[in-house]
């Protein structure tokens, strides 16, 4: 007997949390956000990738912090307590992302998501799977197996 269960359509609106990261719009879908924390000191670990800031214990699992600045190709970010640590999960662990501020929850069609660009870099089309124009501005829809696994995007 065939599977009879009926294919459901794709969903028409996504969620998102948008942050920004050197004076720049980005965003996640709300889906991987675990949950967003206030910028406490981490351990370095030695012979770390660039953008690994270090490690933090998160009720017993130890995450790595990831600056997303460097990883974006933005320059490197002095840790501050004005910054924010959004907590995301990527596939089956968690990661810790330095963003410098949380900004809202965005409700988007999928139909105004416009694809990335091309211009000409596999890294930028790797980093970035959608662009969101919205209000004046344009927020980027961040691939976050990108940033923790790749090299950061060359400015």
């Amino acid at each position: 007997m065939a599977d009879e269960t009926p294919d459901l359509p794709a969903p028409t609106e996504r969620e998102y949390i948008t942050f920004t990261v050197a004076d720049q719009h980005y965003c996640l879908d709300i889906q991987q956000i675990r949950e967003i924390r206030r910028w406490t000191p981490v351990t370095p670990l030695p012979h770390a990738a660039h953008g690994v800031l270090g490690v933090m214990n998160l009720r017993g699992a130890v995450i790595p912090i990831y600056d997303m600045a460097a990883r974006l190709g933005l320059g490197d970010t002095q840790p501050s307590e004005r910054d924010v640590v959004i907590v995301a999960a990527l596939d089956s662990t968690s990661i810790g992302l330095l963003v410098e501020s949380v900004c809202e929850i965005l409700t988007v069609k999928t139909d105004e998501i416009q694809p990335t660009p091309d211009v000409r870099s596999d890294a930028t089309r790797e980093a970035i799977r959608g662009v969101i124009a919205m209000d004046g501005q344009m927020t980027r829809i961040l691939e976050l197996g990108f940033i923790a696994d790749r090299s950061p995007v060359a400015a």
